[in-house]
């Protein structure tokens, strides 16, 4: 499996007066500069076979302006990406294993400790995502086996490719 890891785009901040961190939207600047963004991945990416979400409204959102661009697959709601374990986002990954192109949108810090864990680090920090950035892994076993690293990119530089 080639998995693409995405850090939801720029949201409403937390902490917001009558938004619940669960309902955060993306901000108008986010929907923008993802909108570049995710033509940058297109450049570099082929389009998914299964692009997976969290339900959350910035992760669901930023999802749908990626499936836009790519022409699709339409986002799947993975409830697991919203609050899940890294234990429990491999579990579900598992049933994506095989040759298919992956795409995953969920929040820091799952997204940092996924990575690193399937890079066999105990160091997620040093894998934070940027809101709107990606990284892709080749996992050529199951996923709890881990990969390679192919790129881990800024939004700034996807922008930049879009």
């Amino acid at each position: 499996m080639t998995l693409t890891i995405i850090r939801h785009a720029i949201a409403v901040p937390s902490g917001t007066e009558g938004i619940s961190d669960d309902e955060r939207p993306l901000t108008k600047k986010g929907r923008r500069r993802f909108a570049k963004t995710a033509r940058g991945l297109a450049e570099i990416c082929r389009r998914p076979d299964v692009l997976l979400t969290s339900p959350l409204p910035r992760a669901s959102e930023t999802a749908d302006i990626a499936a836009e661009v790519w022409g699709g697959p339409a986002p799947i709601s993975e409830p697991v990406l919203a609050h899940g374990s890294v234990d429990d986002i491999i579990a579900m990954l598992a049933r994506y294993a095989g040759d298919q192109q992956v795409v995953m949108v969920g929040h820091e810090p799952a997204v940092s400790t996924l990575l690193a864990r399937l890079l066999g680090s105990s160091a997620p920090e040093r894998f934070t995502f940027r809101k709107g950035g990606a990284a892709q892994v080749d996992l050529p076993g199951v996923p709890a086996e881990g990969g390679r690293l192919e790129w881990f990119m800024r939004p700034k530089l996807l922008r930049a490719l879009g």
